[in-house]
């Protein structure tokens, strides 16, 4: 049953009426991923997204959760999606690292004495672990803050308070007018990102806007199935954009860009909206693919010495089906090696809150990858995804390493500015 054969089966089961809404069912669902590795492997192209999003939204209003899981989930639907309060939650963490010094990354020093950069031998077992085929475990509320503890990000006053411009012109004539989507998340915890993404596109010729009014997208409600919550974030999300008046739409977060790449079919059913839905879903891309579709490069590529580990974001390679623009963006990079390393395909484990509410299946993957990526022994890893990046941040640190985990935009913006390899590494 915890195939997305078996699981589709109990959606019909539940349908027909076949099926209660037990825990044993519900634990099926939860259990799940959302990753899309499915989508990916099934010949008869069944879109499984829509199924499970509808199916957890059927278990959100109808299935009586406990107390303890109830406050949970309604704590990180409170704060997640909204970037003042997502602020004011990260306060005490910026205050407590740097008043006891703690830095996930003092990764000079930590890459030392790892010997990464001189690609030296692991000192740990290859081997990943093997992964439970049997439904995730019910977790305590307990263990659950503590994975939320362990995935506690660095942050820092600067990263908190961050800002990108309303507005950034292109160098030289303009190819291109894109809006950026910022971000929860991402702008408060990677703001690097965030300002690699515009100074890649505006040296590619693109006028790059990033309208300060926007909000959440929604993503992280349509994957949990709080369907009503994921339509108003879009709602707001397309009136914001509109009013920039793009050509394009930004996106550099896997996760928020497969989402916002449904709202065609999100809205479907909402006639005051349906057609605007549509037209904003077209204009959405992943800002490797607005940098493959502008074509011949126009800022040079500054050489950059680096063996790069790239790892899929699921909900790019499998939910959005972008997979060769981010490898074909760092392969322009000249000296950039790309390590292919076993499961690539395969999640890390953050999947969106999953690695909050089911932490002992999301820590197995976490280390499965964090095994596999050990085994190439990369100076960096690349990932695009804000979830991905914590996850393996968290795994990497268990197996002892401190690799930096970069965007690909990053990287490529290092290159255009000349930036060494080093000093990339040492962000």
């Amino acid at each position: 049953m915890d195939s997305p054969r078996g699981r589709i089966y109990l959606m019909k089961a539940g349908l027909e009426g076949r099926a209660e809404m037990t825990p044993a069912f519900v634990n099926h669902f939860d259990a799940c991923l959302g990753c899309m590795a499915c989508v990916t492997s099934c010949p008869s192209g069944v879109q499984y997204a829509p199924l499970i999003e509808a199916t957890r939204a059927q278990i959100e209003r109808r299935y009586p959760r406990s107390p303890a899981d109830r406050l949970f989930r309604s704590v990180i639907f409170a704060i997640f999606p909204f970037p003042a309060r997502l602020r004011v939650a990260l306060m005490p963490l910026a205050i407590l690292q740097k008043t006891i010094g703690r830095n996930r990354g003092d990764r000079k020093e930590r890459r030392e004495q790892d010997g990464l950069g001189a690609h030296a031998a692991p000192r740990t077992s290859h081997d990943a672990p093997r992964t439970s085929h049997h439904p995730a475990p019910r977790t305590s509320l307990f263990s659950r803050i503590g994975a939320m503890l362990s995935l506690a990000p660095n942050v820092s006053w600067a990263q908190l308070f961050s800002s990108i411009p309303a507005r950034t012109p292109a160098a030289g004539a303009t190819r291109l007018t894109v809006g950026l989507l910022t971000g929860c998340v991402q702008r408060l915890v990677f703001p690097r990102v965030n300002e690699a993404t515009v100074r890649v596109l505006a040296a590619e010729g693109c006028d790059v806007l990033a309208p300060p009014e926007q909000g959440c997208c929604g993503a992280l409600a349509l994957h949990a199935g709080r369907l009503d919550e994921a339509r108003a974030f879009a709602r707001r999300a397309i009136e914001v954009f509109e009013r920039a008046g793009v050509e394009r739409i930004a996106v550099n977060a896997a996760g928020c860009g497969s989402s916002m790449k449904e709202y065609e079919q999100l809205l479907a059913d909402d006639p005051a909206w349906a057609e605007r839905a549509r037209a904003f879903s077209a204009r959405v891309r992943d800002v490797t693919e607005i940098v493959s579709e502008l074509g011949a490069p126009r800022a040079p590529r500054h050489p950059l010495a680096l063996r790069v580990a790239y790892h899929d974001a699921c909900h790019l390679a499998h939910a959005q089906g972008v997979r060769q623009p981010p490898r074909d963006l760092l392969r322009s990079i000249p000296g950039v090696e790309i390590l292919p390393f076993a499961e690539q395909e395969i999640c890390c484990g953050s999947a969106g809150i999953y690695n909050l509410v089911e932490p002992d299946a999301a820590r197995e993957l976490g280390d499965r990858k964090a095994g596999h990526i050990d085994a190439v022994r990369p100076d960096v890893i690349a990932t695009a995804n804000p979830g991905c990046m914590l996850q393996m941040a968290t795994a990497s640190a268990r197996l002892g390493r401190a690799w930096p985990i970069r965007h690909p935009i990053e990287i490529l913006d290092a290159s255009i500015r000349g930036t060494s390899a080093g000093d990339l590494i040492d962000i």
